[in-house]
């Protein structure tokens, strides 16, 4: 079965399992540590999976790869093998010098991975909008507030900051310390992520002014090799993709300079709300 642009239909699921055994067997080479094999085989078997069930049309795919990667990370990875993936552990490992962990997850999903596939941590990995994403408000209520996007920077470089001092303190128990921010990181993201949702009635608006991992994920994702397209000359501007659109993205055009361009999240819930299919 073929699809619009010719090509098989679960190529891009194939694609990407591709993609993560390449990085999976390349750092387990690289690092003499089979966790690397292991850990990017499952995260790139979870995406396959979920990619084939958006494929087949199931509306719950998106959610299953969410909950299966998300919750592997905060458990498994962050509360079991205490291991801080939040933005606070890149700093610790960074400053440390070791290419291990929190690092290595970063310059995958965070920094270059995001130019292969944008903004997609967002929408299929992300542990806290894995939570959020089940909240009533999953297309927003209310109009964007753009100047509190700049919230985000602050939050970026008080994480900086944060680890900076701890490091210039020579606090003992470093990896103790980093277990216990991943903890209380986690714990104040999903008190305020909620509280977010409900004050302005939107489900991502942890996303659009909070989230300082959005630093590094907005500048690579512009140049994204894979991203919604829209075929102009399709469209009806029903507008039926603005209104479902989480991160109000002005979708309806196809220019990589339209409005929000570097906030989508590869949701397609505006691929499946276009009458014409001018979205793809």
């Amino acid at each position: 079965m073929k699809n619009r642009k010719g090509l098989p239909k679960y190529t891009i699921p194939v694609v990407f399992l591709v993609l993560f055994e390449a990085i999976a067997i390349t750092l387990w080479l690289l690092k003499d540590n089979i966790f690397y094999l292991m850990n990017f085989s499952y995260i790139g078997i979870c995406l396959a999976l979920g990619l084939m069930l958006f494929v087949a049309g199931k509306g719950y795919a998106r959610h299953f790869v969410q909950l299966a990667i998300g919750s592997y990370m905060l458990i498994y990875l962050g509360i079991i093998c205490h291991e801080n993936m939040q933005i606070e552990g890149f700093w610790y490992y960074l400053f440390t010098g070791a290419f291990e962990a929190a690092t290595i997850h970063y310059a995958v999903a965070k920094i270059f991975g995001p130019l292969v596939f944008g903004r997609g941590w967002c929408s299929y990995a992300c542990w806290t909008t894995m939570v959020l994403d089940f909240l009533p408000y999953k297309r927003p209520m209310t109009p964007r507030h753009e100047k509190l996007g700049y919230l985000r920077y602050l939050m970026f470089v008080l994480s900086l900051t944060l680890v900076s001092s701890l490091f210039l303190m020579k606090v003992a128990n470093m990896e103790d310390v980093m277990f216990w921010l991943f903890l209380l990181g986690n714990a104040l993201y999903y008190i305020s992520g909620i509280a977010l949702a409900f004050i302005f009635k939107d489900n991502r608006a942890f996303c659009k002014y909070l989230c300082p991992v959005t630093v590094f994920l907005k500048p690579m994702s512009y140049f994204s090799l894979i991203r919604i397209h829209c075929d102009e000359s399709k469209c009806i501007n029903c507008k039926k993709c603005l209104r479902v659109c989480p991160m109000d993205v002005e979708v309806n055009k196809e220019s990589r300079k339209r409005k929000n361009a570097t906030e989508c999240i590869l949701c397609c819930e505006c691929t499946k709300s276009c009458p014409t299919k001018a979205l793809h």
